[in-house]
């Protein structure tokens, strides 16, 4: 059975991507709740691994916002849980270190561009 790679930034401008293990098959969508289904629904015909974004709160967050942003991240583990789609969470730091990154989102931009430049 052929394997795909699933990751998934929960953000409020996140989004899932996945990637065959051929690096044939690329597709990236912008984060939602529908779309997380979807893409789980298409995900389980295959032999899946998911990396899932491990985020927390950031200072200056209200109280509201963070609540709806744990309320979000425990709905995607448990989509992942109920279609058996095993998971691992990852520190942002912790992948960015892999790639010599820091905060600078447009490093990490330029990082993609670089490994997957057909990929808008």
């Amino acid at each position: 059975m052929e394997r795909i790679y699933l990751g998934i930034d929960p953000g409020k401008n996140g989004g899932i991507a996945f990637i065959d293990e051929y690096n044939n098959e690329l597709s990236t969508v912008p984060y939602s709740d529908d779309e997380l289904v979807k893409t789980c629904f298409y995900a389980v015909e295959y032999d899946c691994i998911c990396c899932l974004e491990k985020v927390g709160a950031m200072p200056g967050q209200g109280v509201v916002s963070m609540f709806n942003f744990g309320k979000s991240y425990g709905y995607i583990k448990g989509v992942l849980e109920a279609f058996g789609i095993p998971y691992q969470e990852i520190s942002p730091q912790k992948w960015k270190k892999e790639f010599g990154l820091n905060s600078d989102k447009a490093a990490s931009v330029e990082v993609c561009r670089r490994l997957f430049p057909d990929v808008n």
